[in-house]
């Protein structure tokens, strides 16, 4: 369990393999995608499809993130979402803010 890491042509998918992701692991996880981010990949997939939870805290290194990549022409997708963190995508308005798909197959689709 934690973050693991695939990579697909000029597309990275970065999996967070927890079941709740809070502060302790949104630090961790901000330094993996900036790190992503300063390494040159421009498409990066996270894969929410382990988490039936994530706090506010971790919700906000999604949202630097997204700024950090877009800012320098990249695309920050979001896939798996299971209930809880769905609902709590919508309440927050943030499903309106990310790109999301249903499958990592049609994120990768989507970014080629």
């Amino acid at each position: 369990m934690g973050f693991l890491q695939e990579k697909h042509g000029a597309i990275i998918v970065e999996i967070v393999d927890l079941p709740r992701a809070t502060l302790k692991e949104a630090v961790e996880f901000r330094k993996i995608l900036y790190q992503d981010i300063e390494l040159g990949w421009k498409k990066i997939i996270v894969d929410l499809s382990e988490c039936e939870f994530i706090d506010s805290t971790f919700l906000g290194t999604l949202v630097i993130s997204l700024k950090r990549i877009t800012g320098l022409g990249g695309e920050l997708r979001l896939i798996g979402f299971q209930p809880p963190v769905h609902e709590m995508f919508q309440l927050t308005r943030m499903n309106n803010i990310f790109n999301t798909s249903v499958t990592r197959e049609e994120a990768i689709k989507g970014l080629e």
